[in-house]
């Protein structure tokens, strides 16, 4: 088995729960309030690791509780943090609101992960990886020079293009397996659809990934929807993390050398999970649980 690194975010969650989103200039009554880990970057490699893989992160905290927080969350876990730099900097945020009917709305504050820089020590780690997972919570610079130098020793490279934005095109070039949503497809392609968006990306993208939320997702190649994965209906309670649960799951599988087939069946039940607890990394399942639900 080799090893999964994770170039990305570590944010602080400061969550707020209600019953409904307020309009604008009104004041709401909240009915919960609670922090926790988070970040694209950390919820993807805690749930890599509780699905059962050799994990590391790359990325940077305040020197502040926040940040002592966000380490003990990752080293609690298993995960690597031997670089996680801590910097003379605030801790990123993100502040969550969730709804009673799970959804949720997020603003972030990146704070010490606009920390620019990919060193000896950075490459030294994705050398020795399988696979190399980054997102879009860390300056674009940082992530396409990570991406390249992963191509060019050979590591699968894996990109959740979130929060989407456009200006992309290189980080997709250098994507083996991109994993958008629905709306994040259809921003990067310009096709008014999730199928034909999905096709349009994998022209571009060795593999893509479409997820769907309660529909499932579906995947492309080299122009061609390959396969559907079917949904797990649940219901859920907060939906914070699901897509990063589902992309850690997947590459969980993937470095163990399943197929590509039974690592999204096993991100669909990972991600399943995940929406009917709260939180984010604190709603990721462990591998047993996962092996059960796929039972």
């Amino acid at each position: 088995m080799g090893r999964v690194v994770v170039l990305g975010s570590a944010n602080m969650d400061l969550v707020v729960r209600m019953p409904r989103r307020p309009e604008p200039g009104e004041t709401l009554t909240g009915t919960r309030f609670e922090t926790g880990a988070g970040g694209k970057g950390l919820n993807q490699a805690i749930a890599a690791v509780r699905a059962g893989a050799d994990v590391a992160f790359i990325g940077a905290v305040g020197s502040d509780s926040f940040g002592e927080r966000l380490r003990a969350r990752l080293v609690d876990d298993g995960v690597d943090d031997s670089r996680l730099q801590t910097l003379d900097a605030a801790t990123g945020i993100a502040q969550i609101s969730v709804t009673d009917d799970g959804e949720n709305t997020i603003v972030i504050v990146p704070g010490a992960n606009g920390h620019e820089g990919f060193d000896a020590a950075d490459r030294a780690l994705v050398e020795g990886a399988s696979h190399l997972v980054v997102q879009l919570e860390r300056p674009a610079t940082v992530i396409a020079e990570a991406m390249r130098f992963a191509r060019e020793q050979g590591v699968t490279t894996v990109l959740t293009p979130a929060p989407a934005r456009e200006g992309i095109d290189d980080l997709i070039d250098l994507s083996d397996i991109l994993v958008p949503n629905e709306g994040e497809a259809m921003l990067l392609s310009g096709a008014p659809d999730a199928e034909s968006a999905a096709i349009a990306l994998s022209r571009r993208a060795r593999t893509v990934v479409v997820t769907l939320g309660s529909r499932g997702a579906l995947v492309a190649e080299a122009g061609e929807i390959v396969r559907r994965v079917a949904p797990r209906p649940v219901e859920a309670i907060d939906t914070t993390g699901a897509g990063d649960t589902f992309v850690g799951v997947m590459v969980a599988w993937l470095v163990a050398e399943h197929p590509l087939a039974e690592a999204l069946d096993a991100a669909t039940a990972g991600a399943s999970i995940a929406v009917t607890r709260a939180g984010a990394a604190s709603s990721m399942p462990m591998r047993d649980e996962i092996i059960a639900a796929l039972a």
